[in-house]
């Protein structure tokens, strides 16, 4: 299958590789089409350079990235890319779209922000199978282990339902030898709470912040698992109309 590899950390980020390594092992066709930029917490926003509603396409590559592995870096936004990619912008229409490896768990309320999350979610609104995965930590060191953990899931990713689900894989960063496992995770809930200087305020969302308030998530999330060193599969829906429980009011101008 034809497989496009984005995320949200950039070109540079060393997430690319053990990801692209997985897909090629799996016997995939593997481009890498990554933001020249950081692009973390821009969601499904499409954001492109030029702003003329496209995207300029220059050479990029992570380092270590197998020689069997096209790559390129993007001028536009995660999920401009994917956007771009399913009306072919890279000369094919990806069958698969892998987002990650997020430097950085994207559990709870956190997957609403992540451009990690929104490249999938964007994939699979145009109805493309797509995973964002992410790491336990903003600096990781344990790549084998979460090349390890997708070489399992990723046989799974083009059984989705094409209803606009993705599955989002968080790994704990870890050696592999101390990873309990895989387990299906509900998201967590947390309350973040603000802290007031002068003339700022700074809320203590994201990254390594939310593994420290594992202790707020109840035992069955994403957060809690993750943080006891489960490696987490969420199945995570983009905006559904959805009247179930609520009565929306109608009128007639005429009325």
């Amino acid at each position: 299958m034809r497989v496009l590899i984005t995320n949200d950390d950039g070109i540079d980020s060393p997430g690319l590789v053990p990801l692209a390594h997985a897909a090629l092992a799996a016997g995939h066709e593997v481009l890498v089409a990554a933001p020249n930029k950081e692009y973390s917490g821009a969601a499904a926003s499409l954001q492109g350079e030029p702003e003329d509603g496209g995207f300029r396409i220059r050479e990029g590559r992570p380092d270590g990235l197998d020689d069997a592995v096209r790559s390129v870096a993007v001028h536009a936004s995660p999920a401009m890319i994917a956007y771009g990619a399913a009306m072919g912008a890279f000369g094919f229409v990806p069958e698969l779209l892998l987002s990650g490896i997020n430097l950085g768990p994207n559990v709870g309320p956190a997957v609403v922000h992540s451009g990690t999350v929104g490249a999938a979610l964007t994939a699979a609104a145009m109805s493309i199978p797509a995973l964002a995965a992410s790491m336990s930590t903003l600096d990781p060191t344990h790549w084998e282990t979460a090349e390890s953990v997708l070489a399992r899931v990723l046989p799974t990713v083009p059984e989705l339902p094409r209803d606009g689900r993705v599955l989002n894989v968080n790994i704990p960063d870890v050696p592999v030898s101390e990873v309990r496992g895989l387990r299906r995770a509900v998201l967590g809930r947390y309350a973040a709470e603000p802290h007031h200087a002068a003339d700022q305020v700074r809320m203590l969302l994201g990254g390594d912040a939310i593994v420290a308030l594992s202790s707020q998530f109840a035992d069955d999330s994403d957060g809690f698992l993750l943080s006891e060193n489960w490696a987490t599969i969420s199945l995570v829906r983009g905006p559904v109309h959805d009247l179930d429980g609520y009565d929306l009011p109608e009128f007639d101008a005429h009325n």
